[in-house]
């Protein structure tokens, strides 16, 4: 079963306040459209654009604002909520591998990164990280997204660069305010720059699963469809990567989901991927595909 997201989540915290703001100036920023003034109620929905120059014609504020809503719904239907036995989590996708865990008054921030901008977003109270690349560890990002009493999860190669971090390893638990936080594999079987060499070796980089309130909460992290992930067991949630040369296609990634079987799965890290084939090759599965988009800029 395919489910599109399109039913309006409440917009009832800053962060979403925020991500609305940034999506709408994202949308008036480009190279023929600037937006002149941005005015937010307090408490309620970003308003508009106040201006909007195209050429040598300024758009009337209420053309610009019926235009706008479609994006403002849109950027509003990204977070997930899913009830558990200590109250809601909420998701919300930030850009590629970057995701928004809220639960229990603490924000949760995975794999941080560019060109997410963490300013307008809250502080973390835990950052997790999953591997030494770029769009997975960025110092700058984690600087920003961060506290002084942010605590930092990550994989032990990813500690020698982020040094405030305490390392968690593959089969490694932590436990964290109310969330129980396992290291699970994430690595490629055959895929990588040259003959003999993998993108992602063994060991290094880490998948997550997340449990709380009896809800399991399963990340991929950059990865193939490994046996470690075929053998999973009770994942309420998946987030599973799929993108070409670095970690599957989306038919490889259909194969290892149908072996473990979660309640629901999205796509994620999933860049110039053909989510059609994903969706395709679960169809009959009783597996709940919700899709996302992960790349708002595009």
């Amino acid at each position: 079963m395919t489910h599109y997201v399109s039913h309006c989540q409440t917009l009832e915290s800053p962060p979403f306040l925020s991500l609305v703001c940034r999506a709408s100036l994202d949308w008036a920023a480009d190279e023929y459209s600037r937006p002149y003034a941005f005015k937010i109620l307090p408490g309620l929905l970003p308003l508009e654009v106040l201006a909007y120059h195209s050429g040598m014609k300024t758009i009337p504020l209420f053309i610009l604002f019926i235009f706008a809503l479609p994006l403002l719904a849109h950027a509003a239907t990204q977070t997930q909520v899913f009830d558990t036995a200590a109250g809601p989590v909420k998701i919300t996708p930030l850009f590629h591998a970057s995701t928004l865990i809220e639960a229990g008054g603490k924000t949760i921030y995975l794999d941080p990164a560019k060109p997410t901008k963490f300013s307008g977003l809250p502080k973390a109270d835990l950052i997790l990280i999953t591997d030494i690349h770029g769009d997975h560890m960025d110092p700058d990002s984690i600087k920003d997204a961060s506290k002084p009493a942010t605590e930092i999860f990550a994989a032990p190669a990813v500690v020698a660069t982020v040094t405030n971090a305490k390392p968690i390893a593959n089969g490694e638990t932590k436990s964290w305010q109310g969330w129980t936080i396992e290291a699970v594999p994430a690595y490629n079987l055959k895929r990588g720059p040259s003959p003999g060499k993998l993108f992602h070796d063994k060991g290094r980089g880490n998948g997550y699963i997340l449990t709380y309130g009896g809800k399991r909460l399963y990340f991929s992290g950059d990865t193939e469809g490994i046996p470690e992930m075929r053998a999973l067991k009770n994942i309420d949630v998946a987030f599973v990567c799929m993108n070409l040369p670095y970690t599957m296609p989306p038919d490889e990634a259909a194969e290892a989901v149908r072996a473990f079987h979660p309640k629901i799965v999205i796509p994620y890290h999933s860049r110039g991927s053909d989510l059609a084939v994903f969706q395709k090759g679960l169809e009959g599965s009783g597996i709940e595909v919700r899709l996302l988009d992960w790349y708002p800029d595009k």
